[in-house]
């Protein structure tokens, strides 16, 4: 198991990122490992670009130098580039699929990237992980609550300092009881889906 994690969370507003990022920071105070966690930066709203870090462990402040992530967590698969110089080669980086386009857009302003070049991009910095968390969460009934597949792909990553058991409890415990069962099942398929799908 690590002994530290540095982990930068992205997406755009109303993705459930900033609560991603105040699970993992909850989940390595109820593991007893040391954590730093970042204000939100950019615009948390619907539809604003979101940027947080976590970093678990060893470590001495919030901030992540460039080239040192271990991970990129996204839930829009063109986020991570805007932070890709966080990058290195071994960094994970796990991103949606679901393509979130901006007001300027749809009203012809700008052009949304080919995903496959921004696939490509996003391999030539680190290592990528895309899912289907928003269909997964869909299925279920759960549109809102994607930022848990991706939680559960996170925990499949291996790069957690603390069982994945522990950010199961602290989602349970964190989040409304009512959505205890689908929090868990989707929990459990992002970390299944990390591993069919594998890098891509």
């Amino acid at each position: 198991m690590n002994h530290k994690a540095s982990i930068i969370l992205t997406g755009v507003g109303g993705q459930g990122v900033i609560t991603a990022a105040y699970i993992l920071g909850k989940s390595s105070v109820n593991a007893g490992v040391n954590v730093y966690a970042s204000q939100a930066y950019g615009i948390a709203q619907r539809g604003g670009s979101i940027f947080c870090t976590v970093r678990m462990g060893n470590v001495l402040s919030p901030l992540v130098a460039n080239g040192t992530a271990d991970v990129i967590l996204s839930t829009e698969p063109i986020e991570p580039l805007r932070y890709i110089q966080y990058a290195n080669n071994e960094t994970k980086i796990i991103t949606d699929i679901q393509q979130i386009v901006p007001f300027s857009v749809t009203i012809g302003q700008d052009e949304y990237p080919n995903l496959t070049e921004v696939f490509k991009e996003i391999k030539s910095h680190g290592i990528l992980y895309a899912i289907d968390a928003s269909s997964i969460a869909k299925k279920a009934g759960a549109p809102r609550f994607k930022n848990i597949v991706m939680l559960g792909a996170l925990a499949a990553s291996g790069t957690l300092p603390f069982n994945s058991n522990i950010l199961l409890e602290t989602i349970l415990e964190t989040l409304p009881k009512e959505y205890g069962e689908i929090n868990k099942m989707l929990f459990e398929e992002g970390m299944e889906i990390f591993h069919q799908k594998g890098r891509i």
